[in-house]
């Protein structure tokens, strides 16, 4: 059964999904069952990947790395940033590489915080 946020991908071709609404079927794409991306949370090397969130006045400020900043190259980088309010809504940036690894959304009311590292996965940080 898959539950409302979660992110699936597909090892063949890339493809990745959220769940929208929660059901008991499987996920299959390419003829496989697709992965879930478990949600990391804790860097354990040098490369920062939990998102900082910062409040400026009535913005969140989300940043990948608090001190040095991710890497954004071709091969490497930050393909998106999202919050999850309290009210349920999620604001998501999308990225490519030579952006900052930073997104602002006008909303102060958050639960969560992610980003999906194209080499590294999906991590978060609730608030």
């Amino acid at each position: 059964m898959t539950e409302r946020y979660e992110v699936y991908k597909c090892e063949i071709c890339g493809n990745i999904v959220e769940i929208l609404h929660a059901g008991v079927g499987e996920l299959v794409c390419c003829g496989q069952p697709m992965k879930l991306m478990e949600e990391q949370t804790a860097d354990t090397s040098t490369e920062k990947h939990v998102p900082f969130v910062e409040k400026e006045g009535d913005k969140i400020k989300v940043r990948i790395g608090e001190n040095a900043k991710h890497p954004m190259e071709e091969k490497h980088y930050i393909e998106l940033i999202e919050v999850i309010t309290k009210d349920d809504r999620i604001l998501r940036k999308y990225l490519k590489p030579g952006d900052e690894p930073e997104a602002v959304f006008d909303v102060t009311d958050i639960t969560m915080a992610r980003e999906y590292c194209n080499v590294h996965g999906l991590w978060s940080k609730k608030e």
